[in-house]
């Protein structure tokens, strides 16, 4: 792994974020790209009738003081840091500055109590996930040693997930992870006797070229049964696809890819499809 960027607003979820990547830094050996992205828009930075240009100047010196002692951490110590300020909230910035550094993952800080509380402000970690190429790993709640020895990853198993579920296979082989491959089964509508389940999923590892075993857990609900499955592994990761162009919002369908992660009480790391 070679960097890995840590978008920052210097709240608490933020510096949680901050100390996993601290984590899987260390055991990588990899850069941290911390970047910040400031309120002021492009009219307000080039127009002083809004806010005169030397109150700008010292808002980005603040900025800039406040994000070195934002990254004076002793868990950090002997870590390659980068940091970046941004002047505006454009979110597909994100996308590019991973591609200037190599980045193979995004990780970000979510409260995940009422519906899914972002970073920054409003849909934040869902506009990154909406742009982001590579994975993004939201994480909650205060986690002294990050691990992701067992890496469960669900999807439908149908043709569309074969990229998200081949991104997954390289980041558990990145992070040394075991992984488990799952398929939900719910009854009504979606559900499937265990001959077609297993056709399909064997359909899909045919086209996907891939040797993997895969397991059927039946459940109430795709939430759920990502949920207790991942429980019943003791896992220290799930791993969904998500539609770029949807965000969280669609995992099989309507929200439960948000659920997933909103509900979950381990990281969840979202792969594009």
């Amino acid at each position: 792994m070679k960097s890995i960027i840590v978008p920052i607003d210097f709240s608490e979820q933020s510096e949680i974020a901050l100390k996993v990547a601290a984590t899987l830094a260390k055991k990588n050996k990899a850069e941290l790209v911390v970047m910040h992205m400031l309120e002021l828009a492009t009219g307000i930075m080039s127009n002083t009738e809004y806010i005169p240009q030397v109150h700008i100047v010292h808002l980005i010196k603040v900025t800039e003081e406040r994000f070195k002692k934002f990254l004076d951490k002793p868990y950090l110590k002997d870590i390659t840091i980068t940091p970046v300020i941004k002047h505006y909230k454009v979110f597909s910035e994100i996308d590019d500055v991973a591609k200037e550094h190599g980045a193979e993952l995004i990780i970000m800080g979510s409260h995940g109590t009422d519906g899914l509380q972002e970073l920054f402000i409003g849909s934040n970690t869902e506009r990154v996930v909406r742009d982001s190429e590579i994975p993004v790993l939201v994480v909650k709640g205060d986690i002294d040693d990050f691990k992701a020895e067992r890496f469960v990853f669900a999807c439908d198993f149908k043709e569309e997930s074969i990229p998200a579920a081949k991104k997954a296979i390289d980041f558990a082989k990145l992070l040394g992870a075991d992984l488990k491959m799952v398929y939900i089964n719910t009854p009504a509508d979606a559900f499937l006797s265990t001959k077609d389940a297993y056709q399909r999923i064997s359909k899909f590892l045919k086209i996907a070229m891939l040797g993997l075993e895969v397991d059927i857990y039946n459940d109430y609900n795709v939430e759920k049964g990502v949920l207790n499955y991942a429980e019943s592994k003791a896992a220290d990761l799930i791993g969904i696809p998500t539609h770029g162009r949807k965000g969280l919002s669609h995992f099989f369908m309507g929200s439960i890819g948000e659920d997933i992660a909103n509900h979950s009480k381990i990281p969840v790391v979202t792969f594009k499809i």
